[in-house]
């Protein structure tokens, strides 16, 4: 076999040691969750997305018999993904929640169960079913590769890489440089084409860093998820702020408000009959003068 040759062997370790790196750059943001106990509004797609394409290499690897390497690193990637999962679904909110589930559900679930069964029913033969996964994987992957389109596009709006990290998008592109020539040395298209773009949009956001890595944003130059996130904590914390207040009331302000205005308007009352007697008795004490 093509990866029984020690070089083949070699750059496919170096691409686990290199996509090792790449699944645990999240681990100071999910730090920063667990100390903090939330989520700060960040999504949880990305991560079911890389469970799912891990899932569907190491199912790929299966199918295909002696890719040991794939499924080394595709393993450790479903591993790494569920325990982020894990930790967004115990500190998010329960809308959040809820959609993170559902995509747990529709992806990790359905989709996966699908790709088995089409695999099985469509393709008999060992090679046929090698074929029809490897082009599924294909076209899936790319898809994740792709994901990176709206940053770019959020970097060439701004003109600025704030919201684009060099570390990651380089890890990610030598990532992609090392699978490629894997598969190259293996002569898997399959393994080949989707890293062929990885690398592409990897090139495109680290030249774009150094187009614009001088450049520094205005006060209002955020992503649109950021000023939602803004407007929805602005809101939250007033709604909380008048809850608390309401909370820490009791209720019992607007209440002795209410019995003081009654009392003032009884104290009034009273006080106007008084004031026309007092009248009636100086009109009576001026008759009886005259």
């Amino acid at each position: 076999m093509a990866n029984d040759a020690p070089y083949v062997f070699a750059v496919g370790i170096m691409g686990n040691l290199v996509s090792f790196c790449c699944f645990l750059a999240p681990v100071p943001t999910f730090y920063r969750v667990c100390k903090k106990k939330t989520t700060e509004g960040f999504q949880s797609l990305p991560y079911v997305a890389a469970l799912f394409t891990s899932m569907l290499w190491i199912f790929y690897a299966y199918i295909k018999t002696g890719e040991i390497l794939l499924i080394t690193i595709n393993a450790f990637g479903c591993f790494i993904e569920t325990v982020y999962l894990v930790i967004y679904i115990t500190y998010c909110p329960r809308k959040a929640r809820f959609f993170t589930f559902k995509m747990i559900f529709l992806f990790n679930v359905g989709v996966i169960f699908l790709v088995v069964l089409l695999t099985h029913v469509l393709a008999k033969e060992r090679t046929a079913r090698i074929e029809l996964l490897g082009w599924i994987c294909v076209v899936l992957s790319t898809s994740v590769f792709a994901a990176p389109l709206s940053i770019i596009k959020v970097v060439i709006r701004t003109k600025s890489v704030e919201f684009m990290p060099i570390t990651l998008s380089l890890l990610l592109t030598v990532s992609a440089i090392m699978w490629m020539a894997y598969g190259i040395l293996l002569r898997d298209i399959y393994v080949t084409l989707p890293n062929f773009v990885g690398i592409t949009f990897g090139t495109i956001q680290i030249v774009l860093y150094f187009i614009y890595r001088k450049h520094k944003p205005g006060k209002d130059e955020k992503l649109p998820e950021e000023k939602d996130n803004a407007t929805n904590e602005e809101n939250a914390n007033t709604t909380v702020s008048s809850e608390n207040h309401a909370a820490n009331s009791g209720g019992f302000v607007d209440i002795e408000i209410g019995e003081k205005k009654e009392v003032k308007k009884v104290e009034e009352a009273q006080k106007k009959p008084d004031h026309t007697e007092n009248k009636t008795r100086e009109a009576s004490s001026q008759l009886q003068h005259n």
